[in-house]
């Protein structure tokens, strides 16, 4: 038996219990997780906020990092020990136009980690074999867990927006995935605007390297980024519909709107006078592919970003995922397998 956190309500908080170790079949890695990150999307996940449900029960998460400590039949690679990711992208089926043209986060046939496939808020989990990522020796297990969705999503979201040397780029919503894209528009060149109601999250953004910062909660942020010029690129990683709204209507003629963040209430409407006529775009940037994810871990390595993260036993998560919708978490909390093994966290049921 393993330690999990298990979803059998969308109405009730999610709770740690005794399941079956999972046994890897065809194809398959067992990973014995070491920490594993808490996105939203986890808790849009417990909760059923989306129009999608997972089917109950489930065990979410999609940040897992771990060793590999069991093959299926047909694997070879990953080798046992090898420390791997699992990320969003579960598994993608490898021959359909998106797959074979490198979009593989298209595919109609992907399972989603955490989603329609067990996650990795437990102390074991099985994996496709050809998704798990290697990670670099260099990079922490804390570290690496929030780059397996918070540093992929907005990597491929600044990707997405095509963001050129000296363009404005405005990060609404500073936290997880924000204090990293605010990482990520510098490396390419941006002049950085971060948003956030947080003072704290502000201070963070401007120490990771933001030009800007906006306190949406005490000025405009539209009237302050058009004053400065307005944003080549909006990327909105926050979930409230004001949110949508202000980020449109602060780009420059040209901009990209750049729309990450799944709202619960997820019907927005755009001016379709000013979209044309100011040759606006808006895009969907749904995570990223294992190419990607490999390539933010490259960068890490180097010493490009900084991950701002703190632990939490999983016998908290309940609490854990209370602390991050009462957004009293300065970037990402991450569970940490290991306390539940020494006993260090109070198992709770």
């Amino acid at each position: 038996m393993m330690r999990a956190a298990l979803v059998s309500s969308f109405t009730e908080p999610i709770a740690v219990r005794d399941v079956p170790v999972p046994i890897p079949g065809p194809g398959q890695v067992l990973v014995r997780i070491e920490m594993s990150g808490l996105c939203h999307t986890d808790i849009h996940a417990a909760h059923g906020d989306w129009p999608v449900k997972p089917s109950l029960p489930f065990i979410p998460g999609h940040e897992g990092i771990g060793r590999v400590d069991g093959l299926g039949e047909g694997v070879s690679v990953p080798a046992i020990g090898t420390r791997v990711a699992l990320a969003w992208l579960g598994s993608a089926c490898g021959s359909c136009r998106f797959c074979e043209t490198g979009r593989e986060n298209l595919c109609l046939a992907q399972t989603n980690t955490g989603y329609s496939a067990n996650g990795s808020h437990a102390e074991y989990t099985v994996i496709d074999a050809r998704f798990a990522v290697p990670v670099p020796e260099p990079i922490t297990s804390v570290d690496a867990a929030p780059l397996t969705c918070a540093g992929v999503t907005t990597y491929a979201a600044i990707k997405a927006a095509r963001v050129t040397p000296s363009e404005r780029v405005a990060v609404f919503g500073i936290g997880g995935l924000g204090h990293l894209a605010v990482q990520y528009a510098r490396l390419v060149g941006a002049e950085v605007i971060a948003i956030d109601v947080d003072d704290e999250k502000l201070k963070l953004a401007t120490m990771l390297g933001a030009d800007h910062v906006i306190n949406a909660a005490k000025e405009d942020p539209v009237e302050v980024i058009r004053a400065l010029g307005g944003a080549d690129a909006s990327v909105v990683l926050a979930v409230a519909p004001s949110v949508f709204d202000q980020a449109y209507r602060a780009l420059a003629r040209g901009g990209r709107l750049v729309l990450v963040s799944l709202p619960k209430d997820g019907t927005l409407t755009f001016p379709v006078f000013d979209t044309v006529l100011n040759g606006i775009e808006i895009i969907g940037s749904i995570v990223g592919t294992r190419e990607d994810l490999a390539e933010v871990f490259r960068l890490h390595a180097l010493g490009r970003t900084t991950v701002v993260a703190q632990t939490r036993p999983l016998s908290a998560a309940a609490a854990a995922m209370q602390e991050v919708l009462d957004g009293s978490v300065p970037a990402r909390l991450v569970f940490d397998l290991d306390l539940e093994r020494s006993g260090d966290g109070a198992l709770a049921s």
